[in-house]
């Protein structure tokens, strides 16, 4: 098991590597970088427990995964909102936006009240209901 010392000399070291990094940016056809949709990844959990909750959700309220933790400054590297982090997810994220995307990381502290959160988080809630509904009628899609 990693001692205490070890774990914050860990974060700090992985903070100060991260440090100034872009965030992602997909955008095949040059649009205007504001008018490319947000892939949001923000931190879905109480940081005073000792995991971490990473979610990917788009814009139009998909949920594009997600991550467990220790720490919320893995988050950025861990869910791909840096450049040149997690090609995975970024091949995932393509499929779902492929004209293009930003990445914008929400911490804890900001997640209640951001809009565009928010805005991603009712489309979600939105899609849910419409499947359950789906189900409901017997439609299993």
């Amino acid at each position: 098991m990693t001692t205490e010392a070890a774990a914050a000399h860990y974060l700090a070291e992985h903070l100060h590597e991260i440090e100034g990094r872009k965030v992602a940016i997909h955008n095949p056809h040059n649009k205007p970088v504001s008018e490319l949709p947000v892939i949001y990844g923000f931190n879905n959990s109480d940081t005073t427990r000792g995991w971490c909750n990473g979610v990917i959700v788009a814009e139009d309220g998909t949920c594009l995964g997600g991550h467990v933790c220790s720490h919320e400054g893995y988050m950025l590297n861990d869910l791909g909102i840096l450049e040149g982090c997690r090609p995975d997810r970024h091949e995932t994220f393509r499929q779902h936006y492929p004209d293009g995307y930003r990445m914008e990381f929400v911490g804890s502290a900001n997640v209640r009240g951001h809009a565009g959160l928010d805005a991603a988080y009712a489309k979600n809630q939105a899609k849910r209901i419409a499947h359950e509904a789906a189900l409901a009628k017997g439609d299993n899609k």
